[in-house]
């Protein structure tokens, strides 16, 4: 029998930002903030069991902190892979959020 790879887990903070922007969201759609929670608890299971597939913007965050975008949500997982280690995703921000600010990386 298959073992199925651990999630990545969310820091607090992280995990702040998904309880925030659901209940933002169900105000006025609630299947769809169902919907991105949902897409989220799916991405933190693909990036345990894959966790190098983000995207590695090192304009933003130096590795081992990586990338996942969810396009149809428009929010973006930012999250941290260390070999060896169960991934952590640090953050759940909004597009529309200024990245570098948000991520303290303002040159």
């Amino acid at each position: 029998m298959e073992r199925l790879a651990p999630r990545a887990r969310l820091t607090p903070r992280a995990q702040r930002e998904l309880t925030e922007a659901v209940r933002w969201i169900a105000q006025e759609q609630p299947a769809a903030a169902r919907a991105l929670r949902d897409a989220v608890l799916g991405a933190a299971e693909r990036i345990g069991r894959h966790p190098e597939s983000g995207a590695v913007r090192e304009d933003l965050a130096p590795l081992p902190v990586r990338f996942v975008a969810l396009p149809r949500f428009r929010y973006v997982i930012v999250y941290e892979a260390r070999p060896q280690e169960r991934p952590v995703i640090l953050r759940i921000v909004h597009g529309a959020m200024d990245l570098p600010e948000v991520l303290g990386r303002r040159g």
